[in-house]
């Protein structure tokens, strides 16, 4: 008797991670693909919907997957891009010496040939992501209508240190489970909310990751391109984005020495991926900043 009912608990935790598998896959489906130049190949953009364009920056070791529960409601009213930066998801390294402006230029000229040089958008970034979706606003000017800016890098001290498990020697529920315990500690603060979708998303997004853009979000380099930036900057930060509220606050601090007019949110109860633990709220967020 005990066999038949192991195997009954196998295939029902099996279910919820086909279940993350599907919907990724049905998502990515429903967008069109455009590869533009980046180093010795390309680097992807997929887009959803029409209208006014929406461009979304990932994190650090991510891709456009960490913005799922973003795209569709945003691609209603929207033409919503997503890239996967150079180096992470499906793009190409750029050539070396890699940098935060080097990314940020190749990532310019791409977005020029998938919008067109005179076409305006605004810009979301997250993380080391939005480093890039800074230096792009700086570059930008008048073409960007708004900055939002998620879980930022890129001002200098302090950072976030955080030590994270070895998942590419592990394998299956091991790797899973470290997966687990990385997304606890550095990416979402409710144990409850890293779901069979989240550690999906860091499989898949682990696999391809070929850029350590750690040193870039440490640098201060967008607290130097934040006063360059003409378009409504807009700061959101998890509650749980850092152990130490003090530090968070720290980070706040320079965010408003850049830009003293910056609006500035902290969501309660979220950690640094806040716009996935706490999707509902942030939709509502991003959806009056891009009014």
């Amino acid at each position: 008797m005990s066999e038949p009912r192991a195997e009954t608990n196998k295939a029902e935790s099996a279910a919820p991670a086909e279940a993350a598998r599907a919907f990724l896959a049905e998502l990515e489906q429903k967008a069109r693909l455009i590869r533009t130049p980046c180093g010795e190949g390309t680097m992807a953009w997929r887009l959803w919907g029409r209208g006014p364009a929406l461009v979304l920056f990932h994190g650090g070791a991510g891709s456009w997957r960490h913005w799922v529960r973003n795209i569709e409601l945003a691609a209603r009213s929207r033409t919503v891009i997503a890239a996967d930066l150079p180096g992470l998801g499906d793009s190409t390294r750029a050539p070396d010496p890699v940098g935060a402006p080097a990314i940020a230029a190749i990532v310019a000229e791409g977005l020029d040939s998938v919008l067109g040089k005179g076409e305006r958008y605004d810009i979301a970034g997250f993380s080391f992501g939005a480093v890039i979706a800074g230096l792009l606003a700086a570059q930008g000017k008048e073409r960007v209508r708004s900055l939002t800016l998620v879980g930022s890098g890129g001002l200098g001290p302090p950072s976030r240190s955080v030590p994270l498990l070895k998942v590419r020697d592990k394998t299956g529920a091991e790797r899973r489970e470290a997966h687990r315990a990385n997304l606890a500690r550095m990416m979402i603060f409710d144990p409850a909310k890293i779901d069979a979708l989240a550690l999906e998303i860091q499989e898949e997004n682990s696999k391809r990751a070929r850029l350590n853009s750690g040193g870039m979000w440490i640098s201060p380099v967008l607290l130097d391109a934040l006063p360059l930036v003409r378009a409504p900057v807009h700061a959101v930060w998890g509650e749980h984005e850092m152990a130490d509220r003090t530090l968070l606050d720290r980070r706040i601090a320079l965010m408003r020495q850049a830009r003293a007019d910056a609006d500035v949110t902290v969501v309660k109860g979220a950690g640094h991926w806040v716009f996935y633990e706490a999707a509902e709220e942030f939709n509502a967020l991003l959806a009056l900043f891009l009014e």
